[in-house]
């Protein structure tokens, strides 16, 4: 993340499967939305109580793209890390528009209502890949002290 980046976390559910598409230049690009919903609960009735949703654009690239695409679908719950961008852009009638968008950079599924699978699927993608995690163990390697 680059210095005066606004960060943002959003735990929230897809409204639609995510929708992957490919560049001229042949990258992936996932587009998404996701709802949060806050809730309260009202002592009054005993009962929780949703708020205003708010509605995020989202969009991941590259193999995070194809994965999300891959995993995630209309309802999932999840948890993105990212950086709120925004764009601008002229309509053909030569209007000027902007929107804010969620450049995502980290995405997973909410555990806190269901349970996943992991199929242990790794890509060797540079920094972050499987040679730079810690955790990777060839099967010989001792076991952690906790």
């Amino acid at each position: 993340m680059s210095f005066g980046e606004t960060p943002i976390t959003i735990i929230g559910n897809l409204t639609a499967d995510p929708e992957l598409k490919f560049t001229d230049n042949g990258s992936a690009l996932a587009k998404f939305t996701v709802a949060s919903t806050p809730r309260t609960f009202d002592k009054d009735s005993g009962q929780w109580r949703d708020g205003t949703s708010t509605f995020f654009r989202c969009a991941a690239w590259r193999s995070l793209a194809e994965h999300v695409t891959e995993s995630l679908t209309k309802g999932s719950r999840v948890v993105i890390s990212g950086r709120i961008r925004q764009h601008n852009w002229q309509t053909p009638e030569g209007e000027n528009r902007s929107m804010l968008a969620v450049e995502v950079d980290e995405i997973g599924a909410s555990l806190r209502f269901t349970t996943v699978t992991i199929n242990g699927k790794r890509t060797n993608s540079g920094a972050g890949g499987a040679a730079d995690d810690a955790w990777a163990t060839d099967g010989n390697a001792a076991k952690p002290p906790f």
